[in-house]
């Protein structure tokens, strides 16, 4: 099947897999959205070491749970060819999807990616990112307290798990891992399957601009007191749920893999005029929320409110100072030496931040629009969907994008998080 399945797709699967094994597998309802949904963790294996695994946590990256199937699938039918993936040693726990709310909100981008070549205008129309302070991992930097984010707080506490895996993804560009400790033994095998499959290996992220960096497309969260962090306001990432298990010895990998793949994005020659780039890209960034902007300020009067509507929510948040934080971020790279020369593919990945921030926020402010009665409403959407429609194009050109095929974006995701186990478990057990 090369297609994402949906939520309610996985949780048949989950369901299906634990009638064929009653012995190995269970299901069970570990929490409860804020809407009431049910957040639902399938265990494989009755080891007495234990991964967990969290798929989507954010609603707009729909690989993780076809993921998710892939591994219990696997666990489930015996691969005993590690102590990792072995039932009777290693138990994985599986949560089928943390934020099911969102989920709800992003549910056409399974059906957006399904055709035979899906394209960024699809798929921005129908995903659906929610504020900081509502996405559950993040939500505890943000001091919100979520239900979702609770009932993960309470599984780790629970299982103790040796190791976390969040299964992540993004639009375009390479595929890389976020470690909150060292996994010596990962960037070799890590690195082959990217190969074989053909993904490339991103050099540099906007979310790890300055961690540690040990290995290409592995980086590791510098320790508590150092300065060299995530993306601006993750000062506090301590408080999220990545970092939970480290109270218990584990180690979190974020695994992220490209719906769309740019061979830039692994380019390691240095950049020769990075400072005029990344000046370059805070204006980008600016002038695509200034005219998403300038289209809210004339629609506000009639959209529903943001107290009620979480993509309403999503576009004051973004248009009350995010464009500006991430351009700023840059431009202070300007004003400083790099820790290191920034290669072409350091620039790649914020030439990407740059151009999805604003497409996220009009493909939010389309859907309003196309379902606002105002007579204003389809003026404004008219014009917007020209801008919309000439950002997705530049998008995919400049970047010279190529989709990844679904069944090669999990067969990376699930092989890393195996081998991130069996690492994970090795250091434990020497």
């Amino acid at each position: 099947m090369d297609r994402y399945l949906t939520v309610e797709e996985v949780a048949d699967s989950a369901r299906q897999l634990v009638s064929r094994y009653p012995g190995t597998a269970r299901l069970r309802r570990v929490g409860t959205s804020r809407a009431g949904r049910p957040i639902e963790m399938l265990s494989v294996g009755h080891g007495p070491h234990h991964v967990l695994v969290v798929a989507r946590p954010h609603p707009d990256e729909p690989v993780g749970g076809t993921t998710a199937l892939a591994l219990a699938n696997r666990v489930a039918g015996g691969d005993g060819g590690s102590p990792a993936t072995d039932p009777a040693r290693t138990t994985w726990n599986i949560v089928l999807c943390l934020d099911p709310d969102g989920a709800a909100l992003s549910k056409g981008v399974e059906a957006a990616t399904a055709t035979p070549a899906p394209t960024l205008h699809d798929y921005y129309r129908t995903a659906f990112r929610p504020i900081a302070a509502e996405q559950p991992e993040w939500a505890p930097i943000e001091s919100s307290q979520l239900p979702e984010t609770q009932a993960l707080f309470t599984v780790i506490d629970e299982l103790r798990p040796f190791l976390q895996c969040s299964l992540h993804s993004v639009e375009a560009g390479g595929t890389w891992v976020q470690l909150t400790d060292a996994l010596p033994e990962l960037p070799s095998p890590f690195g082959a399957f990217a190969t074989e499959l053909g993904i490339p290996v991103q050099l540099g992220t906007f979310d790890a601009l300055y961690w540690e960096n040990p290995a290409p497309g592995i980086h590791v969260l510098p320790p508590p007191h150092s300065t060299a962090r995530l993306a601006p306001g993750s000062e506090n990432i301590g408080l999220s749920t990545w970092c939970a298990p480290q109270r218990y010895g584990g180690i979190t990998a974020i695994v992220e893999v490209p719906m769309w793949a740019t061979d830039m994005a692994g380019d390691p020659t240095p950049h020769p005029e990075p400072v005029p780039a990344l000046r370059e890209l805070a204006a980008l960034v600016r002038d695509g929320g200034r005219q998403v902007t300038t289209v809210l300020d004339k629609a506000r009067a009639f959209l529903p409110p943001p107290e009620t509507d979480a993509s309403r929510r999503v576009l004051e948040w973004m248009a009350d100072g995010l464009y500006d934080l991430v351009a700023t971020s840059w431009e202070q790279l300007t004003r400083r030496p790099a820790p290191y020369p920034l290669p072409k593919a350091q620039i790649c990945a914020l030439d990407i931040v740059a151009r999805r921030q604003p497409l996220r926020a009009a493909g939010l402010l389309l859907r309003l629009l196309h379902a606002a009665p105002d007579p204003a409403a389809p003026a404004l959407h008219h014009d917007l969907n020209d801008l919309y429609t000439s950002w997705c194009t530049s998008f995919e050109s400049a970047l010279r994008l190529r989709w990844v095929p679904v069944h090669a974006q999990v067969e990376l995701q699930s092989r890393t998080v195996v081998a991130a186990a069996e690492s994970a478990l090795r250091a434990r057990m020497p």
